[in-house]
């Protein structure tokens, strides 16, 4: 039965969540004191839905103060962050 089924293999965890992953850089394309949610983020193309929660990764550069509100921060993200004088406000999971 299972040489017949090789792909069922294995453990799936249903309770597992999968994040959308945004970039510093792209949170760079923003103008200095825009409030930046899921929302606008759907609305500019960044991601395709609301379904995952959104995670604001360390990659890159930030320049500019913006208030981000996402489901979970990396804690360099959250430095350089709070380093160019934005604020981060952590919204829960969907």
């Amino acid at each position: 039965m299972i040489k017949g089924l090789p792909m069922k293999r294995g453990f799936n965890n249903i309770f597992k969540i999968y994040y959308s992953l945004i970039k510093l850089d792209t949170l760079e394309t923003f103008e200095a004191g825009t409030r930046v949610t899921p929302e606008l983020l759907v609305e500019q193309g960044y991601i395709r839905n609301l379904n995952q929660p959104v995670k604001i990764v360390g990659d890159g550069e930030l320049t500019k103060a913006l208030t981000v509100v996402a489901a979970k921060f990396t804690r360099s993200a959250q430095a350089k962050i709070e380093a160019a004088k934005g604020t981060v406000e952590e919204s829960p999971a969907r």
